[in-house]
């Protein structure tokens, strides 16, 4: 279980939020924290520490007043861990080449993928056809509904009919070549992880995947190793003293090595 970091920007600045609260009316996120370094400083911290494969996300929408000033600091970030890191939020097979031309290691896609409540396996397609399932991370951020979890998209407001199983992971495995999968209900709340969730997750262990959402403690930490048979990566946010947290960020990322 490797530990992947995060830098998640939302109007213009560097945040931790609750997930499901995240909303585009007025541009609205409950904050956990609102950092006063850019974005480049944690893409660097992340670099001297060795740590390949954390992901940007961009929680405002390409239309927000907010949008440019986010993008100035996700190229902050790949300019100073150029490579390094995933970046998401928006993308589609008309930007995707431009973030990794910037110096993004792979992009992360889930709207333009899920739409009207489907997989759309034209815009899939097109996509991995045209940057490599290398390249491309699909993001299968999910909420429970009905004892099982759906897919949402839209910066997590909207459900789609898609369920996160097994049969979903293999039908679009060939397409990309890793899974980022936030469990939305927890995100931001730093108050333990959704078990069962991730013990489907581990037991499919097919291709790499990260899983976030909940983590607060290392017991939590342990949890997840468990439940994912140590086959899922993890990315820890809000409970990192480096975002206001109570975690050591050292200790983390010795205990995840």
């Amino acid at each position: 279980m490797r530990f992947r970091p995060c830098i998640d920007i939302h109007n213009g600045a560097v945040k931790q939020i609750v997930g499901g609260s995240l909303k585009d009316e007025a541009d609205f996120a409950k904050d956990n924290f609102v950092s006063e370094l850019k974005a480049d400083f944690y893409a660097d911290l992340y670099r001297r520490s060795g740590l390949v494969g954390g992901h940007i996300i961009l929680l405002n929408p390409a239309g927000s007043t907010y949008y440019e000033a986010d993008l100035e600091q996700a190229k902050l970030a790949l300019a100073a861990y150029p490579q390094g890191l995933q970046i998401g939020g928006g993308i589609n097979a008309d930007n995707a080449e431009q973030f990794l031309d910037m110096g993004a290691r792979q992009v992360i896609v889930t709207s333009y993928v899920f739409k009207d409540g489907r997989i759309n396996y034209e815009n899939l397609k097109r996509l991995s056809s045209l940057i490599g399932a290398e390249h491309l991370v699909l993001d299968l951020s999910c909420r429970k509904k009905d004892g099982r979890y759906y897919i949402v998209t839209d910066r997590w407001q909207e459900f789609t009919d898609e369920v996160v199983t097994p049969e979903t992971l293999d039908k679009l495995a060939e397409y990309c070549s890793e899974y980022l999968i936030h469990a939305v209900d927890v995100e931001g709340k730093a108050a333990g992880i959704e078990t069962e969730l991730a013990t489907m997750l581990g037991t499919w262990g097919k291709q790499p995947m990260t899983y976030a959402g909940g983590v607060g403690s290392f017991d939590d930490l342990e949890s997840l190793k468990q439940c994912g048979q140590d086959r899922i990566d993890v990315t820890v946010g809000s409970a990192l003293d480096i975002f206001g947290g109570a975690l050591p960020y050292d200790e983390v990322v010795k205990f995840c090595s």
